[in-house]
């Protein structure tokens, strides 16, 4: 007789964290900030428009395949392991304690802090913008200085409570999603009264096939981009110990979030290119910065300027709600002895782990000011590299629940449909994304920067992954308890008794 896998239910009884503090509402609005959607689509739509042309609608609806299936994932492991540590504890418990220190920990981790630096100086750019400040946003030191305000900022919220993070990002996301609907609406009703720029194209059915355009590499190539685009969601994770059901609110919201982005990006690419059709969106001046470009002439002067704020504030969202997730999964590792104690220490009143908030601020701000100063495009060329750690670590937790839950898939075929073929197909599809964009990365011309006639952007992604294995087996004799499967064991767990002295016994900072 089968039997399910043993849950991770004997935990610490609390890190210190405020349970029941937020909803699904909140949880939600997490997520979504997470992302940054008006940022994302700012930024990435006209590349996928130059992948795909009009098939970019559809470019969405295929990325969403596989980032829907490793959401099932992500759903099924938080309902038997609620824990802030999230793909960190779930790789351990599946794959082992390396496994889940370098997939789950500085993977994940490492490609946060490039897109840390990058939303700081995104948001410090925008809002400078926003204000008729374009002289300062042209001056790099200034606009560094300015993001470690916004970091800084961005961390003092987070410290003060997840109800204040919550209702901060409440705020922000109901102005992207108003910026974003009042595009949308602006274009389509252009559409409908013929006044759209020259090279507008109106919707056809076959703009959501996904295979129409008969370029398959070109639609891998949006489907990879639109896997960035999506990215980010699973930062509400971070937060399952706080919601009112840390079993099933955050599995819940991971789904919610994700299906939103989808009508979103679909509608907004939609009305995009019918608007001001392929050519006008792969212009020069618009490619690379579609929405505001694009808003004023959609909605007239004053919206625009709302609509270039929403991608300001949109970065700075994303920033805080990092701000708030790395942090907690910080917590995670130092709760079971994978990083020093020093990031378990909490605020008594506030329920915030105070110590690892300020660690993620002034390390985010030190990494935004080295590549600031090795180049002002070092850090674009940074964030194309994150696509290979996002397809990383993504695969190893879909392929976590297939591991996991394949006692339960020889009894159930709903098991074998949601926890199995699904995660399964998510997983291979993550993992040819990464194959596929590390060979890309390879080639030389790869926006044409090269060092020993490889990409530049390949060596930052690789060798970004390739130092952490080294840390990885660096650091294993400093936390032995966790990587001998003390603190987080394979098959069973310790019991809340046993815990605390393990933890306990763990070397201090």
């Amino acid at each position: 007789m089968s039997h399910p896998p043993p849950m991770l239910t004997k935990v610490p009884t609390s890190k210190g964290l405020k349970s029941g503090s937020i909803g699904i509402g909140p949880t939600v609005a997490l997520g979504l900030a997470a992302v940054a959607p008006a940022y994302s689509l700012a930024v990435t739509l006209g590349f996928v428009v130059l992948a795909v042309g009009a098939s970019t609608p559809a470019a969405f609806l295929l990325g969403f395949v596989p980032i829907l299936f490793t959401a099932l994932a992500f759903r099924d492991l938080n309902k038997e392991m609620p824990d802030c540590g999230g793909v960190f504890v779930w790789i351990t418990r599946v794959f082992g304690p390396s496994a889940g220190w370098f997939l789950g920990g500085w993977v994940p981790q490492m490609a946060t802090f490039i897109a840390s630096a990058a939303l700081a100086e995104v948001a410090t750019t925008y809002l400078l913008n926003f204000l008729g400040l374009a002289w300062i946003a042209a001056e790099p030191i200034a606009v560094a200085a300015i993001a470690c305000g916004l970091i800084a900022l961005s961390a003092l919220i987070a410290a003060r409570g997840i109800e204040l993070s919550a209702w901060v990002q409440y705020a922000l996301i109901a102005l992207q999603l108003v910026a974003l609907g009042g595009f949308c609406i602006a274009a389509f009703v252009a559409m409908a009264s013929g006044t759209t720029p020259d090279g507008a194209e109106p919707p056809t059915p076959e703009w959501f096939n996904p295979f129409a355009s008969g370029d398959m590499s070109g639609l891998v190539s949006g489907v990879i981009l639109c896997l960035f685009i999506y990215w980010g969601w699973d930062a509400l994770i971070a937060v399952n110990e706080e919601t009112t059901d840390r079993k099933g609110t955050p599995g819940k919201a991971v789904v919610i979030t994700t299906v939103i982005l989808l009508v979103f990006y679909v509608v907004t690419a939609t009305a995009a290119v019918g608007f001001a059709g392929t050519a006008g969106i792969t212009n020069p001046e618009t490619v690379s910065d579609v929405l505001s470009v694009l808003g004023p002439q959609a909605t007239g002067g004053l919206f625009g300027q709302v609509i270039i704020l929403a991608v300001g504030l949109s970065a700075l969202a994303a920033l805080m709600t990092v701000a708030v997730s790395t942090p907690r999964s910080w917590l995670s590792m130092g709760t079971y002895g994978a990083l020093p104690r020093a990031t378990t220490k909490m605020h008594p009143t506030r329920g915030t782990p105070t110590t690892s908030i300020l660690w993620w601020a002034l390390i985010t701000m030190a990494i935004t000011l080295v590549l600031t100063a090795i180049s002002a495009d070092f850090i674009g060329l940074a964030i194309l590299s994150v696509g290979l750690m996002i397809a990383a670590y993504y695969a190893a937790t879909a392929l976590a629940s297939v591991v996991y839950f394949l006692p339960q898939m020889r009894t159930s075929a709903s098991a074998l449909l949601l926890k199995g073929i699904l995660p399964g197909l998510g997983a291979l599809l993550m993992i040819g994304a990464f194959v596929y964009s590390a060979v890309d990365m390879l080639s030389p011309e790869y926006v044409g920067l090269s060092w020993l006639g490889i990409g530049s952007v390949f060596w930052i992604g690789i060798g970004a992954i390739a130092l952490g294995l080294l840390v990885t087996a660096t650091i294993r004799p400093r936390f032995h308890r966790y990587f001998s499967g003390t603190t987080i064991p394979r098959g069973n767990v310790a019991t809340r008794q046993e815990l605390p002295s393990i933890l306990s016994n763990e070397t201090e900072a």
